[in-house]
């Protein structure tokens, strides 16, 4: 394309263009304004008597008061655009400046009354005239531009929950956005000493109480909760108290964002299911975390999956020296890469594509690579799957394990955190029983090594792929009845930002050999769950029962019946030992046969091996000590 026929882009202006045109949008008023307020003020000294007023010297005074005005206006930048005009941050440079050029009129006048020739109370009263003229200017000029920028009166009303500061600012966002679809009607607020408050000019109509008078009266179908982080409770009490009414819930960025990026009407965004399930912001110790993972070399299995993605996102905030990200699906470690590092290229040595199920190739990496730490996440996980095919459980979640937990070993590394799940905890599914078997083997070769070897547990996080609640929500998109597997069905839920976090903690106070279990909360009835997010979509659409697939419990549970829980050292996280098995012991014969076992024999037969373990344990222990103190008596005689 020829340069003639390019379409012409206008120059950006300049700094100092941009200056100059905020100087003479202002100045010229300002200087009005002194014009006006010392003849006014000398009038008023001298009681309006103008054969008393030296109109001499009051025009060198006014030209004096001009200059000073622009020199203080321009060194504390009123005139180079440091705060927005009209704001209250522009209204207190404009008093520094005026009052400023005030007191050096009245101390010239103070050492040289005869070269300045008015009265000393002169610059006083027009220093306070001036600043509510230019004041008023200001105010004049800031209402003009609100007026002309008001929302669509045709907009959508809404509801702002929260008088306090995010809701006055998303007001004012609200109420100056010409171009916006929605605006504010009134708010609502629970501390009732702010019944007749009115914010940006939106009232505060009354509390949550009365959220059916005031959207009946307003016809607002929209509650927007205006708070940083509202919390769950909070959330649940606006759904419950919205939903009945067909009245929309949407909530506001986290108050990280709102610090970071500001807040508008724009990023609002529908209150999602995991709003409610979610609970409170987790108390980290992050100098327990930095300890062992700043300045170290970290590497994830299973870095491409949901947990594995966010592991590596909290690790990435703690300054390891190099954060080594391993998988098999190379699309999720793509995505793992975009979210840590802002691209997917996959052209470094920071991505690592390998299958824990080939120890050969693993032992090779770690050794290579030599990780400090190591994040087990790489598993296989999803329940019904696994009860088709419990080979592939044995080959990854077994076998794999072992190998990640051998390559660990051979690679010297001395802190190895392996990713369980509640259903380790008397499982009945092929898929417990698997991690349980993963978490007896960490347990051994951590008190083998005496190294930091130990596993986490914790049940289903929210949003994980292939996740129920992704489930629910697709059925729900597409107009189908939501199944659920039994009325009575419950779960724990953590969200997987939390699961996370907790598991890192985990990683700086575990004990070697032992399981951590996460506190989940109370668990949640899946029904509720289902009845819920129907209900906020919407539509009226049906619940089918499936009934409980083969292994699947109607409770689950996070500690196993013979599990003794030591005092935890942080609050949402308690310890458990676990009875450590060799891998000489190891029985793809035994394993079949359990697989083959109904749901509550595998229970059952998976509580035998273990309590005949601890009963060989301590009798080995016995015949030791016995042993030991025979040996004893022989050296006192």
């Amino acid at each position: 394309m020829l340069d003639s026929e390019r379409t012409a882009v206008p120059d950006k202006p300049s700094i100092d263009e941009s200056r100059f045109r905020y100087l003479i949008r202002s100045f010229p008023f300002d200087a009005l304004a002194w014009g006006v307020s010392l003849p006014l003020a000398m009038l008023l000294r001298f009681e309006s008597l103008t054969s008393d007023v030296s109109w001499g010297h009051i025009g060198w005074v006014i030209a004096l008061a001009i200059a000073l005005q622009l020199f203080y206006g321009w060194f504390l930048m009123l005139y180079r655009g440091r705060h927005l005009r009209g704001s209250f941050e522009n209204l207190r440079t404009l008093i520094s400046v005026t009052a400023l050029v005030g007191i050096t009129i009245w101390v010239l006048d103070l050492m040289f009354p005869d070269f300045i020739g008015i009265p000393r109370t002169v610059p006083v009263i027009a220093t306070a005239l001036a600043v509510l003229f230019m004041g008023g200017i200001r105010y004049l000029d800031r209402y003009n531009r609100q007026r002309h920028s008001k929302p669509d009166p045709t907009g959508d009303p809404v509801l702002l929950y929260g008088a306090g500061q995010v809701g006055d600012h998303l007001a004012r966002q609200m109420m100056t956005d010409s171009n916006g679809s929605i605006r504010p009607v009134a708010f609502l607020d629970d501390d009732i000493r702010k019944k007749h408050l009115v914010l940006q000019g939106v009232p505060v109509a009354g509390t949550l109480y009365d959220l059916p008078d005031v959207a009946e009266a307003t016809g607002a179908t929209t509650l927007i909760v205006a708070m940083g982080d509202p919390g769950t409770d909070v959330l649940k009490k606006v759904e419950e108290a919205a939903t009945p009414l067909g009245i929309k819930v949407q909530v506001t960025p986290s108050m990280a964002h709102m610090l970071g990026e500001g807040i508008s009407s724009h990023d609002l965004r529908d209150l999602k299911i995991e709003d409610l399930l979610g609970r409170d912001q987790v108390d980290t110790d992050v100098s327990q975390i930095a300890g062992y993972l700043n300045g170290k070399t970290v590497l994830v299995t299973g870095a491409g999956g949901s947990i594995g993605q966010q592991l590596c996102v909290e690790i990435n905030k703690h300054g390891p020296a190099e954060l080594i990200l391993l998988d098999r699906d190379e699309t999720g470690l793509q995505a793992t890469e975009i979210n840590i590092r802002g691209n997917g290229l996959l052209d470094t040595d920071e991505v690592v594509l390998a299958d824990i199920r080939d120890s050969e190739t693993l032992t090779s990496i770690f050794q290579d690579r030599k990780p400090d730490v190591v994040f087990h996440a790489a598993a296989l996980k999803h329940l019904p799957m696994l009860e088709q095919y419990p080979s592939e459980a044995w080959q990854t979640n077994v076998l794999g394990t072992l190998n990640v937990i051998r390559a660990c070993e051979a690679a010297g590394v001395e802190t190895l955190i392996n990713i369980s799940t509640d259903k380790a905890a008397n499982p009945t599914s092929v898929l417990g029983l698997s991690k349980r078997v993963a978490e007896r083997l960490v347990s051994w070769h951590g008190g083998q090594s005496n190294r930091r070897y130990l596993s986490v547990r914790f049940g289903n996080v929210i949003g994980s792929r292939g996740s129920m609640l992704p489930t629910f929500r697709s059925l729900i998109e597409a107009g189908k009845p939501v199944t659920v597997t039994h009325p009575d069905a419950t779960r724990y839920f953590m969200t997987i930002p939390e699961a996370c976090q907790l598991v890192l903690q985990a990683g700086a106070i575990g004990r070697i050999g032992e399981v951590l279990i996460l506190d989940m909360g109370e668990p949640v009835s899946i029904l509720d769950v289902a009845n819920k997010m129907i209900a906020m979509s919407g539509k009226n659409l049906e619940v089918r029962f499936t009934g409980l697939r083969e292994g699947e419990k109607l409770h689950e549970e996070l500690h196993s019946d013979f599990e003794v829980e030591v005092a935890p050292l942080h609050p949402k996280i308690s310890h458990a030992p676990v009875l450590g098995l060799c891998p000489t012991d190891l029985d793809k014969d035994a394993w079949n046969d359990m697989v083959a076992y109904d749901a509550n024999q595998r229970s059952q037969e998976a509580h035998r091996i273990e309590l005949e373990s601890m009963a060989a344990v301590e009798e080995a222990k016995d015949a030791f000590d016995a042993e030991h103190v025979d040996a004893g008596k022989g050296v006192q005689v």
